[in-house]
Order: structure tokens, then sequence, then C-alpha cells
């Protein structure tokens, strides 16, 4: 089985460098699941400050651990470099806390930083935040608008359909300070619909990222990567290549998707990536073009005469990702290789 993919982060080497949450969560990774009494007498901010600051903390110098051992218990000596992850700091919590309340935390450390909903808001991309609040009344998005930093919603409002974002405007212009329970309701809302969601799909397993990276290759950079893995690993290399999305893929458009594609892409662009297609991957273009643009369409690729295979994969990675713009925001759905209901955003 593959192991994930780690940032290596720097060693830490020097006591003074850290803050007193990473002293804190040092001094409580050192003790281990033995001393889980202590997290008892932390409140729930402090817990979340300590276990952010323990999840990126990586490696520290056992000479440091030492340290600040006998600055916070008297007496007490290292016990050894330790490493601070995601995976180590819920299993000490899990030592003392509920599973759920473990989740939900662990979500919260890995969603977008920030003390407070909104500043974790604030650290969302606009598109993905506009792409949930569309979906929101337009009274809650103006809540959320306006507990947000201005350019950011100008960011987020912008983003939003037109006349969706317009209602929203109007209920801003006219909006009464909001009750904090109401506050309080639409705050627990985005923690358990949108943050924890938002967490899961963040966690990115170590394939899906290389098949990301793959998909960048030229083609016989690919061929060359794809082969390479399959000698070492052949479980990896199937894995990512099912993971891949290629030019090939677009093949499972619907009508309407291909149509959507034919219309955001350049059609000197497009010419250059079906010359190097599949028959069955070109006539699909050209049935969902009109009879006179699939003549003139064909007509320039004749014209092109031979073209370098690198310039075909660049133009065919740029309407991949034509397509994966397009997918993100909703306008096309895009069928992975990874299972017939899977979507690829």
């Amino acid at each position: 089985m593959a192991s994930s993919v780690v940032r290596k982060k720097p060693s830490v080497d020097d006591a003074k460098r850290l803050t007193g949450p990473e002293k804190a969560a040092v001094v409580l990774l050192a003790l281990g699941e033995d001393h889980h009494h202590l997290w008892e007498t932390l409140d729930e901010d402090e817990i979340k400050e300590i276990s952010q600051a323990m999840a990126s903390l990586g490696t520290v110098n056992s000479q440091v651990v030492e340290q600040l051992l006998i600055e916070f218990v008297s007496g007490m000596s290292g016990t050894g470099s330790i490493m601070g992850s995601f995976e180590q700091t819920q299993r000490l919590l899990a030592s003392f806390m509920p599973k759920d309340k473990v989740e939900t935390l662990m979500e919260e450390i890995r969603g977008p930083a920030g003390r407070t909903m909104w500043d974790k808001l604030g650290n969302v991309n606009e598109a993905v935040l506009a792409n949930y609040l569309k979906n929101e009344y337009p009274q809650t998005v103006a809540v959320v608008l306006s507990k947000i930093k201005s350019d950011h919603a100008s960011r987020v409002l912008a983003s939003l359909p037109e006349d969706f974002a317009l209602e929203c405007v109007q209920r801003m212009l006219r909006m009464e300070p909001v009750q904090r329970e109401i506050l309080d309701k639409i705050e627990q809302t985005l923690r358990s619909e949108f943050m924890s969601n938002l967490a899961r799909t963040s966690k990115r397993d170590s394939h899906e990222m290389m098949a990301d990276i793959f998909n960048n290759f030229d083609r016989q950079t690919e061929s060359r990567f794809v082969a390479a893995l399959e000698e070492r690993n052949r479980e990896a290399a199937e894995r990512i290549r099912a993971l891949m999305f290629v030019f090939e893929d677009l093949s499972k458009l619907d009508p309407g998707g291909v149509q959507t594609l034919l219309r955001a892409v350049e059609k000197d662009q497009l010419a250059l990536a079906l010359k190097g297609s599949s028959d069955a991957l070109r006539e699909m273009f050209f049935s969902n073009m009109s009879e006179r643009a699939a003549k003139i369409m064909r007509e320039d690729m004749e014209s092109m005469g031979p073209v370098r295979l690198k310039d075909v994969d660049s133009a065919q990675m740029a309407m991949v990702q034509v397509a994966k713009d397009l997918a993100a925001r909703g306008e096309i759905m895009l069928a992975g290789q990874g299972g017939e209901d899977e979507l690829i955003y």
C-alpha cells in the first residue's frame, strides 16, 4: 500500500522561535496519552489553539524538547525527538474526548485558518463560498457578507448569479441589527454544513495529488513516469491512471456540456487539439457543431499539415483545464474514471 505524501517541515532546533501554543504542544506530545487529564483542564479555545499548533509542528529537536520540559515541568528530562502531525494529534485527542468531538475539532483544524467563523470564511476562496451561498436565502447571505471583510465580500458578490446578488444587496441595504440567536444559528449552520464538508474535501489523497501532477505532464513524460512507476508499484500506477482526467475523457460529456465547452475554447486551439484526438472524439465534437462550422473546422485542420506532438499536447491540456474550470463553476459535468457516479470539479 502506498504511503501518504507528507510535506517535510524544517526541524525545530531553537525553543525561542516557538510560540506559546507551540511550546505547550511540544510538552503535551512529549508527555503522551498517559497524561490526557492535562487536556481536561483547558477550555475549548485553548484546546483548538494548541491542537492547531500541534498538527503543524513538524519535527522538534530533542534538545529543544528537553529544554521545554525543564521549563514547564521542573526536574523532567527530554524523551527524544517527537513529531507533531494531524494523525498524532487526532490519536492523542481521541484518548480523552468523544469521537464525534475529535472529528469536529480536526475538521476545523484542517479547514481554513481563523479564530472565529468569520475569520475562517475570509480565507475561503470566493468562488467556493459563492457556490455554497447561492443556495441559501438572500437574507442569510446578506448577514454573511456583512460579517466578512468588504474586499472579500465584493469578490463573493461578483461570483454570485447577478439577480440573486442584487437581491442580497437590497437585503443588506435594508438590514437591521441581527439578533444574537439568529447570528449563532447562522454560524452553527456554516460550521456543520459548509466548513465540515470543506475540511473533508480538503483531505486530498496522495494518489489524487499525483494524478493532478501527471495530468500536467506532456504525453511522453507522462508515459515515461507511469511506465517507471508500474515497474516499482503497479497498484499505485493503476490507481493514479484511474484518477487522471485526460483529453479523451471529454468523450463522456453530454451534448450540452460539449456545446458549452465549444463556446469557451478558441477555434485554433480546438483544431490543434482535435488533430491529435481519436476519430470517435473528433466526430463527437463535429456532431455538436453546425454543419458549416464543422466543415470549416475540418478544412482548418487539413490546412495545418503536420503538427508537433508537443503543440497538440499543449492544446489538449488547455482544453481539459477549460473543462475543469467550467465544471468548478457548475456549467458542465465531468464524469471521472474512478466510477460512474464520481464527479470531477
